[in-house]
């Protein structure tokens, strides 16, 4: 699925995993969204996320995951496969001003804070990889 085709409620709540929220990372895994969970675990460091996103059927996921950590094989791939809004979401991710004002125009703007919310964790992260998990 689309990241754009996910309820409003559901990217909010994606947010909250991304912000380590593990409430709602576990609601996430129990309500249908395991691929969110996945995906908030991965941007937050975990390679076992990574790699269940990459096996259970979500590569564009996993690659927008190394996109935002400036893969260009990633950005290939995701452009390759006609995953333009993943395109611009990994490079509003990486703080690229014309990607969050397309964002803007496009009326999308709990991709901007999902952003922003990424963005603030990739740049204060202090990696601890005892802590990480899925």
């Amino acid at each position: 699925m689309s990241l754009q085709k996910y309820p409003a409620k559901v990217l909010i709540a994606f947010g909250e995993a991304i912000d380590g929220n593990e409430k709602i990372l576990q609601w996430l895994l129990k309500n249908g969204f395991a691929e969110l969970a996945a995906l908030a675990s991965a941007i937050r460091g975990s390679e076992k996320a990574f790699e269940w996103l990459m096996k259970h059927g979500y590569p564009h996921l996993g690659a927008l995951d190394a996109a935002i950590d400036g893969s260009e094989k990633a950005y290939q791939w995701l452009a390759t496969h006609k995953q333009a809004l993943l395109v611009i979401f990994a490079d509003a991710c990486r703080d690229k001003e014309y990607a969050r004002r397309w964002l803007r125009e496009k009326q999308l703007d709990i991709f901007i804070r999902l952003a922003v919310k990424i963005h603030t964790l990739r740049n204060n992260q202090v990696w601890d990889y005892h802590k990480i998990h899925f």
